[in-house]
């Protein structure tokens, strides 16, 4: 999907009122999200060193941003994700079952293919929570899946309270499909168009299973082997009124345990990495078994307050074309 703005769109709030809103939105998600599952805020970082094995690598060809440290003799790469750190962080705070942490996560993806809802500036509430090991089940991913979705839910109830220019109406019912049972409905579209399809009918969606082989051979979408149980995650997606498409607001999952973290490590073809720290700790014990996940920022926001394009709710660079179709629709990019 290339840049576009849909026939006749209007922003339902102005410059300044965006702004407003945006604060609003972000105050109770985080004070709901954070209630709900039991979550802590700490603070996180920016960049990792890049031989620590620690930052996500979502596709495995994404590029990350690197950069030398002179006075450390070491090189730092910007994070992708914190999917991997969140889970030391939990094990070196002594979090226990139950618990969790949820903390600001801002990135660089720069081979990130940019459109309405993507940009090269990814900014997240990534969150992780310990879990019992009773917990890694089908069951205790729809539970925490339904809250996530109360929690949004409830954030639009507040900004529709504050701006009743909003009219967005959220599905609090989620429907669960797995990406096996996508392929199987509808065997001639792609992926994305399974996604749209799907959505579209059910709202309200969490499309499970990403990264696992599919009976055709492929997979569904790419998901590193290193840090979600491909039988234990999924997307969260909304329908998306003003451009007609399924959105994706979350991305996450009961993560690996050692047997699954073996498994998928064969399966990729990435077993070097089990010398890395990261990996070593996790399949000798030493991690807690988590649940976590990452919900987009600026997603959220432009889905919440029904904008076409990210960059009305978010800063970062774009390509000529985009800014002048932008201006031409007189949609202001932040």
């Amino acid at each position: 999907m290339e840049t576009y703005i849909p026939s006749g769109y209007v922003s339902p709030l102005g410059l300044y009122e965006t702004q407003k809103a945006i604060s609003i939105l972000r105050s109770k998600f985080e004070a709901s999200l954070s209630e709900k599952l039991n979550l802590m805020r700490v603070s996180a970082p920016l960049f990792v060193e890049s031989n620590s094995g620690i930052n996500d690598d979502l596709n495995g060809v994404e590029r990350p941003v690197s950069f030398d440290i002179p006075d450390a003799g070491k090189e730092g790469q910007v994070v992708h994700s914190l999917a991997k750190w969140k889970r030391l962080a939990l094990h070196r705070y002594g979090f226990k079952p139950g618990s969790g942490l949820f903390t600001d996560m801002n990135a660089i993806r720069r081979d990130e293919h940019m459109d309405n809802t993507h940009s090269v500036y990814v900014d997240q509430w990534d969150w992780e929570k310990v879990i019992s090991k009773n917990d890694r089940n089908l069951d205790y991913l729809k539970s925490t899946v339904t809250d996530i979705v109360d929690a949004i839910a409830d954030t639009c109830s507040t900004v529709k309270s504050a701006y009743p220019n909003i009219t967005l109406e959220i599905e609090r019912n989620v429907s669960f499909v797995t990406s096996q049972e996508l392929e199987d409905m509808y065997p001639d579209l792609s992926p994305k168009e399974r996604e749209d399809a799907y959505v579209k009918e059910h709202h309200t969606s969490f499309i499970m299973q990403i990264g696992k082989k599919l009976k055709s051979g492929t997979v569904h979408d790419g998901r590193a082997p290193d840090y979600d149980d491909w039988d234990l995650n999924g997307d969260i997606m909304f329908w998306n009124d003003v451009l007609g498409i399924a959105l994706e607001v979350s991305s996450m999952g009961i993560r690996v345990d050692e047997a699954a973290m073996d498994r998928q490590l064969h399966e990729s073809g990435c077993d070097d990495r089990r010398k890395l720290i990261f990996h070593k700790m996790l399949l000798s014990g030493e991690l807690p078994l988590t649940i976590g996940g990452g919900i987009g920022q600026s997603r959220l926001c432009m889905f919440l307050l029904q904008k076409a394009h990210i960059g009305e709710v978010q800063v970062s660079i774009w390509d000529d074309i985009t800014i002048q179709t932008c201006r031409d629709a007189g949609v202001i990019l932040l």
